[in-house]
């Protein structure tokens, strides 16, 4: 998979520890790659899991569209800077806001994209709380870039390892109720995600393909290694 993320050699440590983390805590990624990519996106992604990010550095990746990411514990994760990663602390209004006005410029004069947690805050599925008024700011200001809503959604259950569903939407025709109409089309995706994979075995649609092949479970790597010997 080809790596638009990286900046120095700093940023190919960030993304290597990304890269293998999802191999290694996931059995499996699936996703629904579009037909086509537009140019420069906003991707506004549900938000259930702490993986989110790391997987939504996979998918950006695998459509080689460079993007920024507000991440609200940067402080935490500077050298998250290096993969696009941005400041976005909750209750410091003046730091948000630079992040939103560096972000339209990076957009309009790079051509970057956007990964945007719309919902704002890290949660509990299967709800779809309310997306942000930031999506409006930028959308307005960048008006070129196509808006792709994602769905996420992880199942712990048949393996040792869970897996994760990432559903790619169409592009979001720009309205007066688009922050509604988002929270609704997220809410669509995810629902379409359940029909995924079988109740039993591991049966998937066939639209969704293998973004990242993790670890087999323990009792699939022994068979695996006694065929081999």
């Amino acid at each position: 998979m080809p790596d638009v993320q990286s900046e120095g050699f700093v940023g190919k440590l960030v993304s290597g520890m990304i890269r293998r983390t999802v191999v290694s805590r996931f059995r499996t990624v699936y996703w629904t790659p579009p037909a086509t990519v537009p140019a420069q996106c906003i991707f506004v992604a549900t938000h259930h899991g702490w993986h989110d990010g790391y997987l939504m550095f996979q998918v950006v990746n695998a459509l080689g569209r460079r993007s920024l990411d507000w991440i609200q514990e940067y402080h935490a994760f500077p050298s998250f800077g290096k993969v696009g990663g941005m400041p976005f602390p909750a209750h410091q209004p003046a730091i948000r806001a630079a992040t939103v006005k560096k972000t339209i410029r990076l957009m309009r004069d790079e051509g970057r994209s956007l990964i945007l947690f719309g919902e704002g805050i890290l949660h509990r599925g299967p709800d779809i709380w309310s997306v942000g008024r930031s999506l409006e700011v930028v959308a307005k200001q960048v008006p070129e870039a196509a808006i792709l809503p994602i769905a996420i959604r992880y199942d712990m259950s048949i393996h040792e390892r869970p897996e994760a569903f990432i559903t790619v939407g169409e592009p979001v025709i720009r309205g007066e109720n688009l922050l509604v109409t988002i929270q609704e089309e997220l809410a669509r995706l995810w629902q379409q995600s359940l029909g995924a994979v079988s109740a039993v075995g591991d049966e998937i649609s066939p639209e969704y393909e293998v973004l990242v092949r993790g670890t087999l479970d323990v009792n699939e790597r022994f068979d695996r290694k006694k065929r081999t010997e």
